[in-house]
């Protein structure tokens, strides 16, 4: 009796999640008010509203279970092309922050895994990086062909040869105090500038990166014309034109914020 209780109740959360889906569908809101009126059932509005907060609110209701099996048969269905994954930190709901892991598909992005705190604005420490890694590398067909993307808060070294080890590529940007060797000479980023002009790039491979000397990567000062400023980008890429290229598509994940 135990056990078909349990799947009663599992039932039921199946059954509000798509309840969910249906209502943000059809309001194209994420508004419980909203939602809880384009839900095709006969209870009342606000029964529904009790419902969906319920079901926000059961802690026995996570995304590794109701969630994460839908990225898993997702992965799949796209390995044949290759898979951009981006990282990104956003404010949400009432004093917290989210980091999420985003699938960048036809101009759109997907989410497929988040780990939320409550805090201020401000840069997950490390470690919640590698954790979201973790947490949707097993969801990636073995073989696969994945770029990570990431902005200045994504350049750790850890997170670097978590990504090596998993055999994935990346390009992501840095900060222009960023530390680095070439050839024996210790500099910071922003002496790169002092060469660049808007409209050229400067590339320089088998850098060692940061005070931690970690390598060889690529590093890359780009000065698009109409920016104020050079971007500074690393990647274990082979050439400055892939990494210019994947990074580029980073800023779709604008459209999941939109969305």
């Amino acid at each position: 009796s135990g056990r078909s209780h349990d799947r009663g109740r599992k039932a039921q959360h199946l059954n509000s999640l798509a309840a969910f889906i249906s209502g943000i569908v059809a309001s194209k809101s994420s508004q419980l008010p909203h939602i809880a009126g384009k839900i095709p059932d006969r209870a009342q509005v606000e029964s529904r509203i009790k419902r969906l907060s319920r079901w926000l609110d059961n802690e026995h209701v996570k995304e590794e279970i109701y969630f994460l099996p839908y990225a898993a048969l997702l992965l799949p269905c796209l390995s044949l092309e290759t898979l951009v994954l981006v990282m990104d930190g956003s404010v949400v709901g009432r004093g917290c922050c989210a980091l999420m892991i985003h699938l960048l598909y036809k101009g759109r992005s997907l989410p497929l895994a988040w780990r939320v705190r409550q805090s201020p604005k401000g840069h997950f420490p490390e470690r919640f990086h590698i954790d979201l890694i973790e947490c949707v590398q097993g969801l990636i067909p073995e073989g696969q062909h994945v770029v990570f993307l990431g902005d200045g808060e994504f350049d750790g070294v850890k997170l670097q040869e978590q990504i090596n080890e998993l055999g994935w590529f990346y390009a992501c940007r840095t900060s222009k105090s960023t530390v680095a060797t070439w050839k024996g000479i210790d500099f910071t980023l922003s002496f790169l500038s002092e060469s660049i002009k808007p409209g050229l790039l400067i590339e320089l491979k088998e850098v060692q990166f940061t005070r931690d000397t970690y390598g060889p990567v690529l590093v890359l000062c780009c000065w698009e014309k109409g920016y104020a400023e050079p971007l500074y980008l690393f990647s274990n890429l082979s050439s400055a034109e892939d990494a210019i290229y994947y990074y580029k598509k980073r800023y779709r994940i604008e459209t999941f914020f939109s969305d």
